[in-house]
């Protein structure tokens, strides 16, 4: 597919448009309206009192052509670019008969929008006919981004400024699932590195205690995550919680949790040395109940395992536990998803995180990804979740979009009244700074004013472990900017 452009360069926008109906590689081309086969062709001309937009999408032979103009009093940057996405989309939509449940929203955090119009003094219908008008999104979409705008404002008022939130990345685990496309690395590779990982993961930790101490920042929440965070064995996890506890003030945190994630690596040993530790929430992850899609997407459990390991982390004195699922798996059928779904509801963890499999590059799916979602009813997995679950008490309060997810769907977690996740809102609001240690884990710094500014560690343990001082010093950013 090729993406022509004439008289603007909009190009970040028009791909995330396109691929909402086209999962497919582009081509970009500039300057030129017309080229071989299938375009997408976008134009932006300037006269004497008007900017005028076409777009001219031609799809498997057909074709489609939409224009407007706008006053150049109004012809801003933004505006130009979100018509002619909006011309774009038309067109697409037209060619393919599909309709994106969210419209021409492309943003990962669609319910921002609805919390600031809210927070704004729109009221629920306002804030509905604004997200229609300007966005196409469905009454669906529109009622489930106000569930839970509804259920987060209560939990972002009176946030203080002073407070951060600190993610712990520990990139590995038993095996990578064949849609994965995290930066994680198997035990078997990895194992030799682990070590190292380790010494300078608590190397990192002391810095950043420095940090928080020096500035009189107070830690609110704490995330283990990867990877599998409980890939390492208990020993070694109790060094890395033994040196947060040494260096950092967690004892007025109001959530620690820790991705415990795959049942194949839990036990009872780590469990408890978690539970030491002082966490409060856990996650164990069967993504499926269905054991043949377990075996297609690589995992070396069954769900008998899954069963076993949440009841096991109960006994360990767990009372607030997430389980993951994710809809459309390859394999998996609407039937099987609705009786995953009915099994974790009978088990009766504290919150569900409802995921739609969605698949990048570096994942072994990718190449699969048309045949996949071609196979899968996905779309009424996702729907029958979001009608169940408040049912039986969990109510949605994160969500989330990514690229290259399958019918352009998103991710939900729903949680029982009180047992929502801080650390997911914060994430996705971008209202708390969170510090980030470990390999691929990110630093995001808010100001008082809403700027953000992101510091990457690197991405690989190798890479992380050789090149730990050079990262250090990009670590005193974060002195310079929260200083001010």
């Amino acid at each position: 597919m090729k993406i022509l452009f004439s008289g603007h360069d909009f190009k970040y926008e028009t791909e995330a448009t396109v691929k909402l109906f086209i999962p497919s590689r582009f081509t970009f081309h500039y300057d030129i309206t017309d080229a071989p086969g299938d375009i997408v062709m976008s134009r932006l001309k300037t006269g004497k009192k008007y900017t005028y937009l076409y777009a001219y999408c031609r799809l498997n032979g057909k074709s489609c052509r939409k224009a407007c103009h706008i006053p150049n009093a109004g012809a801003d940057k933004n505006t130009c670019e979100h018509e002619i996405c909006r011309l774009i989309y038309l067109c697409l939509q037209q060619l393919t008969g599909i309709t994106p449940p969210w419209g021409l929203m492309t943003g990962i955090r669609p319910v921002k929008k609805m919390v600031s119009l809210l927070e704004s003094g729109a009221d629920k219908q306002q804030a509905f006919q604004i997200l229609k008008d300007k966005y196409m999104v469905s009454q669906s979409r529109l009622e489930l981004a106000y569930m839970t705008a509804e259920n987060q404002i209560p939990l972002l008022k009176g946030m203080d400024c002073k407070t951060i939130s600190l993610y712990i990345s520990i990139p590995f685990c038993p095996t990578r699932c064949s849609y994965c496309s995290f930066i994680s690395h198997s035990m078997d590779s990895a194992r030799k590195l682990i070590p190292d990982y380790i010494r300078y993961l608590c190397r990192e930790i002391e810095i950043l205690g420095k940090i928080i101490n020096n500035l009189g920042l107070k830690t609110d929440t704490v995330y283990f995550g990867g990877g599998t965070p409980t890939s390492l064995e208990a020993s070694q996890l109790e060094i890395i919680m033994n040196k947060l506890a040494e260096c950092i003030d967690i004892s007025s945190v109001r959530e620690y949790n820790v991705e415990a994630g795959r049942p194949d690596t839990i036990t009872m040993d780590k469990l408890q040395t978690i539970k030491k530790s002082g966490v409060t929430r856990i996650s164990v992850n069967p993504q499926t109940l269905n054991n043949d899609v377990l075996k297609i997407i690589g995992r070396r459990h069954t769900a008998e395992d899954t069963v076993k390991a949440f009841y096991m982390a109960r006994e360990a004195g767990f009372d607030n536990i997430n389980m993951d699922l994710i809809a459309g798996l390859p394999g998996d059928t609407y039937q099987s998803f609705e009786n995953t779904l009915d099994k974790v509801l009978e088990m009766n963890p504290e919150s569900i995180t409802v995921h739609t499999l969605t698949i990048k590059r570096s994942a072994k799916l990718y190449d699969e990804k048309v045949k996949t979602s071609a196979d899968n009813p996905t779309s009424k997995m996702v729907g029958k979740s979001i009608e169940l679950l408040p049912e039986h008490g969990y109510n949605p309060y994160y969500l989330y979009r990514q690229k290259n997810t399958i019918e352009n769907l998103e991710n939900i977690g729903f949680a029982k009244k009180g047992k929502e996740s801080l650390y997911n809102i914060f994430i996705m609001d971008e209202t708390q700074t969170i510090l980030g240690a470990g390999c691929a884990a990110s630093t995001k710094l808010v100001t008082p004013d809403g700027k953000i500014t992101r510091i990457h560690n690197y991405k690989f343990p190798y890479e992380y472990i050789n090149r730990f001082n050079e990262l250090m010093e990009k670590k005193k950013q974060i002195y310079e900017i929260l200083e001010k």
